[in-house]
């Protein structure tokens, strides 16, 4: 593949899809999570993926949803609001034809009122510079939308300050990568 075509995908780094591309719109909304950065966190996973339930709210480029589905998570609901973005979402769901994997078209906020699931991993890559992430998180522990000992990571600007709402969640990884902070924080039992 050349350069233009490489610009627009990504590979899955490990699991049942290992070295598999997907492809993903040129859109400047969708930031997927570089490759290094997605192999610590699935590094920080490996014990907690297989079987999970996953909600990968903000999908864009669906990266870390693929990802997770690859290694063993059972289920993988991928939210976005944007319907490009969606049908990209649907095409490489059939591509790779990963039946546990749910699409949905809708805004994450709106998502998050309506779901009743509580799920065991949670990935938040909002886009920066908005107040998405912090809403996104009150959502989720105010409804009570992650399992006992599930995880949520989050992924912001590198100044982001961590919300007072993550008070009642352990911090059990974080690091920052060039502009990028990425942290897994832990839902106590």
């Amino acid at each position: 593949m050349g350069q233009k075509n490489n610009k627009n995908s990504l590979r899955i780094i490990g699991g049942t899809w290992r070295s598999r591309r997907i492809q993903f719109l040129d859109n400047p909304d969708i930031r997927p999570t570089p490759d290094r950065v997605r192999e610590t966190l699935f590094n920080w996973l490996a014990k907690k993926i297989d079987g999970a339930s996953c909600l990968d709210l903000f999908a864009g480029s669906g990266a870390l949803g693929f990802e997770a589905a690859s290694r063993g998570a059972s289920q993988v609901i991928q939210v976005d609001v944007d319907a490009a973005t969606t049908e990209m979402l649907v095409t490489q769901k059939q591509v790779l034809d990963a039946q546990q994997i749910h699409i949905v078209q809708q805004g994450a906020l709106a998502f998050l009122q309506q779901t009743e699931q509580a799920f065991d991993i949670i990935f938040l890559d909002p886009p920066f510079n908005t107040e998405l992430l912090n809403q996104a998180l009150s959502a989720l522990i105010a409804r009570k939308l992650v399992a006992p000992e599930g995880l949520i990571y989050m992924e912001s600007a590198a100044q982001f300050i961590v919300p007072q709402c993550l008070d009642e969640l352990t911090c059990r990884r974080e690091k920052v990568a060039g502009q990028v902070r990425y942290a897994l924080f832990e839902m106590p039992n």
